[in-house]
């Protein structure tokens, strides 16, 4: 059965399509069959991977809806063992249609449910709010992955993140745990990115990665190609990063769940 790992920090411009995209890359790019659910109706993390949102004949949106299966939305990317599930801005509707439907923080897990088996990872993208759309993508998940920018305010509003964390393992998902802390936008040279990655780590010392993701242009640049680093530029320090998380990633979930 595959791992669900929702992307989540409901504080914009912190990596978290970033992250999605192209962890998913990577594990596919280390032989796992990897799943990426885009659930941000900004669609980035379809674009990022080449994927054309008005060409998307079912979208996340449409399996919410109950139109299609899990299964019928998947398209291929050109990763190999990378698959998608796209988003299109038709997502945004899905907070309001949602509210009146019975188990409603539910129907994604549902929804996934016929697909888990297939894959060894799921990862999801989540918008940058404490919405229903992410409550959704919280119960739905094992794990959540929380970008922190090593800028300042890099800690706002995580607390409660946290706290929605907690209050749905006491009632919707108790499983749920944190798979871990990344930091990310970091900048060696600069002191306000040591401060904030020292502070980071005193907080969260177990759930912190080594890995930091550092500041790199060809990693910026990435997106507008639509295409993840390490198929952009596979030597850029950006791939290197993001290489060296997937393998941190698996090596810790290798030693807790036994891969």
């Amino acid at each position: 059965m595959g791992k669900t790992i929702a992307i989540a920090n409901q504080k914009g411009g912190v990596g978290k399509t970033t992250t999605a995209v192209n962890l998913g890359a990577c594990l596919a790019a280390l032989h796992f069959r990897t799943l990426l659910v885009d659930f941000d109706p900004q669609g980035n993390a379809s674009s990022g991977v080449g994927c054309e949102r008005d060409a998307v004949e079912h979208s996340v949106y449409d399996v919410l809806a109950g139109r299609v299966s899990a299964r019928d939305a998947i398209v291929g990317t050109t990763v190999p063992m990378l698959d998608l599930i796209a988003a299109k801005t038709d997502l945004a509707a899905a907070e309001i249609e949602l509210v009146g439907e019975d188990n409603r923080e539910h129907i994604l897990r549902d929804s996934l449910a016929d697909v888990v088996d297939d894959y060894d990872f799921i990862v999801l993208d989540c918008p940058p709010s404490l919405s229903l759309i992410t409550l959704n993508a919280l119960c739905a998940a094992n794990t959540v992955l929380i970008p922190i920018q090593a800028e300042y305010y890099a800690l706002e509003g995580l607390a409660r993140l946290l706290e929605t964390i907690e209050m749905l393992k006491k009632s919707l998902n108790p499983g749920l745990r944190i798979e871990g802390m990344l930091i990310t936008m970091h900048d060696a040279r600069n002191n306000l990115s040591r401060q904030v990655e020292d502070e980071v780590r005193s907080h969260f010392p177990a759930h912190t990665y080594q890995t930091v993701i550092q500041r790199n242009v060809r990693l910026s640049e990435s997106p507008s190609h639509g295409t993840p680093i390490i198929t952009y530029d596979i030597d850029s320090r950006g791939a290197r990063n993001y290489m060296a998380l997937a393998k941190e990633f698996v090596e810790r979930n290798r030693t807790e769940e036994g891969l």
